[in-house]
């Protein structure tokens, strides 16, 4: 198994970028589809342990659109063949004083990459 093949890396960062600027602008339709569309996905949130992919898709149509604005202040993404890849950020809010940290475990799906678990946490 090749770790960070150059042409897989650009794939998920183009992926991950792609989610990013669907999570600041709150378009629902691509972190919807960016999500594994699968009961076996999961997002633990800062206040919500999501399962499946309804309940996720649940949770982004109810959540409120402002104050998603972020810096992202580190990111390392990680792929494992062409199969999986991970990628962390470090992340600050807007207005915050506390750091973000959001993990992410993406797969090569024949629709493309996906995620199939997140992680979202903010240090004290």
């Amino acid at each position: 198994m090749k770790i960070n093949d150059p042409g897989t890396v650009a794939e998920v960062t183009a992926a991950f970028e792609r989610y990013e600027q669907a999570l600041v602008a709150n378009d629902v339709a691509t972190l919807d589809e960016l999500f594994w569309d699968s009961p076996h996905t999961l997002r633990f949130g800062s206040s919500e342990n999501l399962y499946g992919y309804d309940a996720i898709r649940s949770f982004r149509a109810a959540r409120p659109a402002t104050g998603l604005a972020r810096t992202i202040l580190r990111t390392q993404i990680t792929t494992f063949g062409r199969e999986f890849a991970t990628a962390h950020i470090e992340f600050q809010r807007a207005g915050s004083e506390h750091t973000g940290r959001q993990s992410q475990t993406w797969m090569n799906t024949p629709l493309g990459w996906r995620v199939v678990s997140a992680h979202v946490s903010l240090l004290a």
